[in-house]
């Protein structure tokens, strides 16, 4: 019978070691990921602009100046439906687009996007969150993150008016349970008119369900033509 002996024993100590320093090491890094507000630029209720550190890019070509009315007529001109496997879109097709700001979400976030991009930084982007209460209780959110580089707009999108079911009773034992999306599926975001795209790009952060869909606009062609063609 083979003995275990203290070497084999060290190893699996170094080995159980080495595994324990990885997991702290993922664990921070992905707790470290969350942006940290540097500016706040507009906060009412649950509607929120603020600026933070880019974490992709120190290439930024702010402060720029926009409009609310050029901001507005730009989140107008983005589009979004809902993802549908092969077996749906054989027998319904795609899902409908929609605009992914009505106009009481541009009323809100326009003026303030526009001040963002005014104060923002190269090494900063703004980010934005639109929330409200449904008639059935729920909360309804979109967010996201916009920057400028060059003739480029980037406008980031995590989720698109998802519905979040009402906060727990406190009352009962689960009320430390987060606050999960009940109807958050994936979505394919664009922009119209498509020949002011440059690039849709789309992904999920590691380790988490976030969606992330980028659009980079240029963003200065697309105005041209906005205002020779009003959107609906």
């Amino acid at each position: 019978m083979r003995k275990w002996n203290g070497g084999n024993n060290r190893n699996v100590t170094w080995f159980v070691r080495t595994v324990l320093i990885l997991s702290i090491g993922l664990v921070t890094g992905c707790a470290g990921a969350s942006a940290i507000p540097q500016t706040v630029i507009y906060k009412s209720g649950l509607n929120r602009v603020y600026l933070e550190k880019d974490p992709d890019s120190v290439s930024n070509t702010h402060p720029v100046t926009l409009t609310p009315s050029e901001v507005g007529s730009l989140l107008r001109g983005v589009r979004v439906w809902k993802q549908r496997n092969f077996v749906h879109r054989l027998y319904s097709g795609e899902a409908e687009r929609t605009r992914a700001f009505r106009n009481e979400e541009v009323t809100v976030l326009a003026p303030a996007l526009s001040k963002a991009l005014e104060l923002t930084s190269p090494d900063q982007r703004v980010y934005f969150h639109l929330g409200h209460v449904t008639e059935y209780g729920e909360e309804e959110t979109t967010s996201g993150w916009l920057s400028i580089r060059g003739n480029l707009l980037y406008l980031t999108l995590s989720e698109v008016h998802d519905r979040h079911s009402p906060g727990p009773d406190i009352s009962k034992y689960d009320r430390q349970m987060p606050n999960v999306p009940e109807q958050a599926p994936g979505f394919h975001v664009t922009f119209e008119p498509e020949e002011h795209l440059y690039k849709a790009r789309s992904g999920w952060r590691l380790f988490t369900l976030d969606q992330r869909e980028e659009l980079q606009i240029r963003y200065r062609e697309a105005l041209d033509a906005l205002t020779k063609t009003p959107q609906p």
